[in-house]
């Protein structure tokens, strides 16, 4: 099993520590995972994306250069990485703020309200768990229950009552599918 994994979006959206819970949830499944941030120099706002790859094997490059996944989070994302998902990939779209649709018809696409689910659930920032919930279920590279594992772990100082909207976000991304 190998899964190549892109999350785009502006700086403040949480591309980063999504990327970051992602690898963890492989680490918690007892996965082989790599992780691989790059932002600009603004701290919110300016463009942020990583990689993430997870696999049953040694993996040998964190760079994922034409990912299995994209999700994106926003619309100068759509047009930079719907390009490079595999054949046959996923195309994660946050639908709430993505107004495009996507281009291609050798991928699979999903278009997820990830704003509008995480604003109902009482909580704007919660908004990627809602996407990193949509592609555990896709995918089932890792599980929504491995992700709600890494959740305390990644985020240390989180109080109980806020990892419980998290997991609840990540659920209600699980369900779109």
């Amino acid at each position: 099993m190998y899964q190549g994994i892109r999350i785009s979006g502006f700086g403040g959206q949480g591309v980063i520590s999504a990327g970051i819970l992602l690898a963890y949830s492989g680490m918690v499944e007892g996965k082989e995972v790599s992780f691989f941030p790059s932002y600009g120099a603004e701290m919110r706002g300016g463009t942020a994306n990583c990689s993430v790859v997870i696999a049953s094997d040694e993996v040998t490059t964190p760079i994922v250069s034409e990912p299995d996944t994209v999700i994106v989070l926003n619309e100068p994302s759509l047009a930079k990485f719907e390009p490079l998902v595999k054949p046959g990939g996923l195309l994660i779209v946050n639908s709430s703020l993505v107004n495009s649709k996507a281009s291609r018809t050798d991928i699979k696409v999903l278009y997820v309200p990830c704003n509008a689910i995480a604003a109902e659930l009482g909580n704007a920032k919660i908004m990627n768990m809602v996407a990193l919930g949509a592609f555990a279920a896709a995918t089932g590279a890792v599980s929504v229950d491995a992700i709600s594992k890494a959740l305390p772990k990644v985020y240390k100082k989180l109080k109980p009552e806020v990892i419980e909207i998290n997991i609840k976000a990540l659920k209600r991304g699980a369900a779109i599918n």
